[in-house]
C-alpha cells in the first residue's frame, strides 16, 4: 500500500456500499467554519478519486490519522449513522503519551461542550508498551512514554485527547490539550509536528449484507518514525 497524501488517499476497504481510507494527519474530513485555512478535504479528494459521491459516516479530528469510513449511497449512510449513534461500532486507537500509564484503566469522566452542556464520556485504556529515553525535558535527565490502546464507547469531541490530559498522560503533539514543553521539544529537536493519535481499527456489522467487518489502518510514517525515535518495539 502506498502512503496516503493530500492528493490521493490510501483505500483500506471497498465494496458496493462502503469505502474506508487511512486518513493522514492534518486533513479535514469536510469543510468546517473552525478551520477556514483549509482548502482540501477528505470528502472531495475521495469523491474525485472514486468518481462518485461519498458520505462520511463518522468523523476524525483534523490532527488524528487512521481509519475513516464513508458510505457510497444515502441508504448505507443512514444505516451506518444509526449504528454509530447506537454505539454499535467499536473503534480502537493507538496513542503515544507522556509518562508511564497504568496497565489498564477505565476513564469515566464527563466532558463539557462549548455551550456548557455536560456529556457522559467513557474511554478504556490498555498499555501496550513503555519506554524511557535520554531526553532532558524539564528537570529530569530522562523522559518516559507509553504506547497505549484506547477504546472510546462514547464519541465526544476531542474525547481521547481530553481524557488523556485529564489523567496527566497527554498525547504527544496535542495542542491545546497536551504538554507545551513536550510538544516544543518534539517539534524543534525531533522534528515531529504531528499528533500521535491513530485510529487503528474499526469493527461493525455491515448491514448489506449482514456480516461483521473489521478494518485496520497501518501506522503512517510519522507515527512509525516517532515509535522508532522513542525506542518502542511494538
Amino acid at each position: 500500500m502506498t502512503e496516503p497524501t493530500h492528493s490521493s488517499l490510501q483505500i483500506l476497504y471497498q465494496d458496493a456500499d462502503l469505502v474506508a481510507i487511512n486518513k493522514p494527519n492534518g486533513l479535514l474530513v469536510h469543510r468546517s467554519p473552525i478551520a477556514a485555512d483549509a482548502d482540501v478535504f477528505a470528502v472531495q479528494i475521495l469523491r474525485d478519486q472514486l468518481g462518485q459521491k461519498v458520505y462520511p459516516v463518522h468523523r476524525l479530528d483534523r490532527k488524528t490519522s487512521g481509519v475513516l469510513l464513508f458510505a457510497l449511497n444515502e441508504e448505507m449512510n443512514s444505516l451506518m449513522q444509526q449504528q454509530f449513534q447506537e454505539g454499535k461500532v467499536e473503534k480502537t486507537y493507538h496513542a503515544i503519551v507522556r509518562g508511564y500509564t497504568p496497565d489498564q484503566l477505565d476513564i469515566d469522566y464527563p466532558l463539557k461542550k462549548e455551550d456548557g452542556t455536560i456529556q457522559e464520556a467513557f474511554t478504556s485504556l490498555r498499555t501496550l508498551e513503555r519506554t524511557e529515553v535520554n531526553f532532558a525535558i524539564g528537570k529530569y535527565p530522562t523522559s518516559r512514554y507509553s504506547l497505549v490502546e484506547l477504546k472510546p464507547t462514547t464519541g465526544r469531541m476531542h474525547q481521547l485527547r481530553k481524557h488523556m490530559a485529564h489523567i496527566f498522560h497527554p498525547i504527544i503533539g496535542d495542542r491545546p490539550h497536551g504538554c507545551n514543553k513536550q510538544n516544543r521539544y518534539f517539534k524543534e529537536v525531533l522534528e515531529v509536528e504531528e499528533m500521535m493519535l491513530h485510529a487503528v481499527n474499526i469493527q461493525f456489522s455491515n448491514p448489506i449484507p449482514d456480516r461483521k467487518l473489521s478494518i485496520s489502518a497501518p501506522y503512517l510514517l510519522s507515527f512509525k518514525r516517532t515509535l522508532d525515535l522513542l525506542g518502542f518495539k511494538p
